[in-house]
C-alpha cells in the first residue's frame, strides 16, 4: 500500500521564511506551493519547484487569497468568476515556473479561506474544476473526503485524493475544528504519533470530544506552519513505513 505526504511549502515572501523548506521537502512525497498570493514569491516559488524535482516530490499549486497579512485565512468578499480567475492566475503562475524547470505541476490543494469558500458551494466548485480541467485534466485534486470540492473534482471527471489532517482536530461530523478553539492545532508529537497509527491501523480518528469516527483518505497532511511541523513531517513518514506502507507522490498513490 502506497500513501502520500504532503505539506504546504513556500509560505514564506522575500527573505522571510515560515518554516525549514528544504528540510521538510526531504521527508514528504507532495509539495503544495504557495503561488504568490496568501503567500510565496516568483524566487521562492522556483526555489521550491527545484527542491521538490531533486528530492522527487509531487509539485502541487496551493492557490489562496490574496491577503499576505491574514495569510489567507481571512474570508473575503469575491465573487465566484473572481474565485475562478485567482485560481487560474496562480495556477498559471506556478505551471510555467515547473516547465521552465523541466517539471510539472501534478496537482492542486487550496488554501485556507479560499479552499472553505470553494466547500461552501457546489455550484463554484464546479465552477472552479471545470477551469482547472481546461487547464489540464490530468491533475489531481486534493481535498477532504465527501465534500463539494470532491465531489465536483469527481463530476468533472478529474482524479482526486482525500486528506488526513494529522495535526487538525475534527469534530464528530467529521469537519475541522475552528483554528481559535483550544486544542484545534496539535502538536504534541506524541499525540500525532497516535493519531496517524490510529489512522493507519483503523481508518478512524478520536475527534475532540472523544467520539472515534471514519476517515477516507490516501494522503497525510501536515501545516508546515504547524509549530514543529518538520518533526511532526517525520513521525508521520515514520508511523507510514513501520506499518508495512510505502510513502509516494499522489500519482502514484493513485496509479
Amino acid at each position: 500500500m502506497k500513501i502520500d505526504v504532503n505539506s504546504d511549502m513556500g509560505e514564506g515572501f522575500g527573505v522571510y521564511q515560515l518554516c525549514d523548506d528544504d528540510a521538510l521537502m526531504r521527508v514528504v512525497s507532495s509539495a503544495n506551493i504557495a503561488c504568490g498570493f496568501h503567500a510565496g514569491d516568483p524566487d521562492i516559488m522556483t526555489r521550491m519547484v527545484r527542491l521538490a524535482k531533486a528530492n522527487g516530490v509531487g509539485i502541487g499549486a496551493h492557490p489562496g487569497f490574496p491577503d499576505r497579512q491574514g495569510f489567507g485565512r481571512k474570508a473575503l468578499p469575491f465573487s465566484a468568476q473572481q474565485i475562478r480567475q485567482q485560481v487560474l492566475y496562480q495556477l498559471g503562475a506556478l505551471s510555467a515556473i515547473a516547465k521552465a524547470e523541466g517539471a510539472v505541476v501534478a496537482h492542486v490543494s487550496f488554501h485556507a479561506a479560499m479552499g472553505n469558500q470553494i466547500n461552501a458551494d457546489e455550484s463554484l466548485a464546479l465552477l472552479v474544476m471545470r477551469a482547472i480541467k481546461s487547464v489540464d485534466p490530468q491533475l489531481i485534486i486534493f481535498s477532504q473526503p465527501d465534500t463539494p470540492i470532491e465531489l465536483a473534482a469527481k463530476a468533472c471527471g478529474m482524479q482526486s485524493i482525500t486528506l488526513f489532517l494529522a495535526d487538525r482536530a475534527y469534530d464528530p461530523r467529521g469537519q475541522l475544528v475552528a483554528r481559535g478553539i483550544a486544542g484545534a492545532v496539535i502538536t504534541d508529537e506524541a499525540a500525532v504519533r497516535a493519531r496517524v497509527r490510529q489512522f493507519l491501523l483503523s481508518g478512524t480518528v478520536a475527534t475532540l470530544d472523544g467520539p472515534v469516527i471514519p476517515v477516507r483518505a490516501r494522503s497525510i497532511l501536515i501545516h508546515s506552519d504547524t509549530p514543529g511541523s518538520l518533526g511532526l513531517a517525520r513521525i508521520v513518514r515514520s508511523e507510514i513505513e513501520a506499518n508495512g506502507a510505502a510513502v509516494a507522490p499522489a500519482a502514484e498513490v493513485l496509479a
